[in-house]
């Protein structure tokens, strides 16, 4: 896969520009965090009825089952392209990164996995005795990483990068268990032949970029490779899609499978330059549709939720369960494992950025949905209860993470100052 003219972001004059505004992780987060602020306080006012209006709008072919709404299409294809670039900024770590160390890749995984089981004890620990709600129990499991990354590059930009690849790793793996956790406990089945065609596509979408045999004649042929590749990522997404499995994992997937080396004549590797083609479309506008069309949650009565154990359950799966899980699986890794953290972090940020993995949203409203889709009280207390945790562990972050980016901050003025980075 050569880099198309398509593909090449030094084009100059306003446009390119723009595209290098959107590249800063910061600048996307503020657009994300924005339209998120927007839909909330739209859907909470008197004109909330024209919001939801506005987002069940549907369109698409209804003879592909795709006649979807616009917060579907947002979630799910929009989105995707989010999950592509950290797909593929994540293939880069593993490759040439901080990532390439076992002890450390093992880390952010098993933090991840701790960081899903501790919330569901804890929510059914809970909701033990209630059953109508203790099948809630995988709500609190999920991360939304859009948000969390959002988050972090606007609090945490004098943070150690590490973190962000600690968070990117973690919150990856914690998506991918919360969609086979939906895929076993929360839908009627997998369509599998779909499943397996998307295999296949993902198969040929590798084979095509490794510059050998009959992918080295096609990319030496005179079709500009996006009149093949853009095609085939929609056939991707589509049998994704079609299988049951939610289709941002689509994206996922071909972001892990891009190439990040260099072949002979080429002047970026597809890895980089699809980067830098898709990063300011993700984050100028993938995500803030998305967080536009999701965040739009109402407020139901406080002291209501506080008295329904699914809302609580929820409540102290993502804001506690998260924190226990994700640090404390770490450090217990690191002493009973060869698992390292990475020297350049310290204990205090892998609690901060746990905190950050409290922010359900996305995926945890999802499973909200098909948990208590019969049972319309829990449904908008366990939603209201998804948002206040989000809310809460977005103020916890804010304020460890913050503390700490300050004190990141001061060591660099030290050592410019002094040559002594020490603490």
């Amino acid at each position: 896969m050569s880099i198309d003219p398509i593909l090449r972001a030094e084009r100059p004059g306003p446009l390119s520009r723009l595209a290098d505004v959107l590249r800063n992780d910061s600048v996307g987060g503020f657009l994300l965090i924005g339209a998120a602020a927007l839909a909330l306080v739209w859907i909470n006012s008197p004109l909330g009825e024209v919001y939801e209006n506005l987002r069940s709008i549907t369109f698409g072919p209804e003879a592909l089952h795709l006649n979807l709404s616009l917060e579907t299409w947002a979630a799910d294809g929009l989105l995707a392209i989010f999950f592509f670039v950290v797909g593929n900024e994540l293939k880069q770590e593993f490759v040439h990164g901080e990532l390439r160390n076992p002890r450390r890749a093992m880390l952010p995984i098993v933090a991840a996995v701790c960081g899903m089981i501790v919330p569901a004890v804890i929510y059914a620990a809970i909701n033990f005795t209630s059953p109508d709600t203790i099948h809630g129990w995988g709500i609190p499991m999920a991360t939304d990483i859009a948000f969390a990354v959002a988050i972090l590059a606007v609090v945490g930009r004098g943070l150690p990068t590490a973190l962000r690849t600690f968070l990117l790793t973690l919150a990856i793996v914690d998506d991918l268990g919360a969609i086979i956790v939906i895929a076993v406990f929360y839908t009627s089945g997998i369509h599998f032949l779909s499943l397996l065609a998307a295999v296949v596509g993902l198969a040929v979408f590798w084979y095509l970029q490794r510059g050998r045999g009959l992918a080295a004649r096609f990319n030496a042929s005179v079709v500009p490779n996006w009149l093949v590749y853009v095609p085939l990522a929609l056939v991707i997404w589509f049998l994704v899609h079609e299988s049951g499995v939610h289709a941002t994992i689509a994206g996922v997937a071909m972001g892990l499978l891009m190439r990040t080396n260099k072949l002979p004549g080429e002047k970026h590797d597809p890895s980089h330059g699809v980067e830098q083609l898709l990063r300011p479309w993700s984050a100028g506008l993938a995500l803030p549709i998305f967080a536009f069309f999701s965040a739009g949650v109402v407020f139901d009565g406080f002291g209501q939720v506080l008295t329904d154990s699914a809302a609580l359950g929820i409540i102290a799966g993502l804001v506690l369960g998260k924190m226990v899980g994700i640090a404390g699986g770490a450090w217990l890794t690191t002493k009973v494992t060869s698992a390292e953290l990475n020297p350049d972090l310290r204990w205090i940020d892998i609690v901060g950025m746990s905190q950050l993995a409290g922010i359900g949203f996305t995926v945890s409203l999802l499973i909200t949905e098909l948990t208590f889709a019969d049972a319309p009280e829990h449904l908008a207390h366990a939603k209201t209860g998804v948002l206040v945790a989000s809310l809460v562990a977005t103020l916890l972050a804010t304020f460890i993470l913050g503390a700490r980016s300050r004190h990141y901050r001061k060591l660099e003025r030290r050592a410019d100052t002094t040559g002594d980075p020490s603490e």
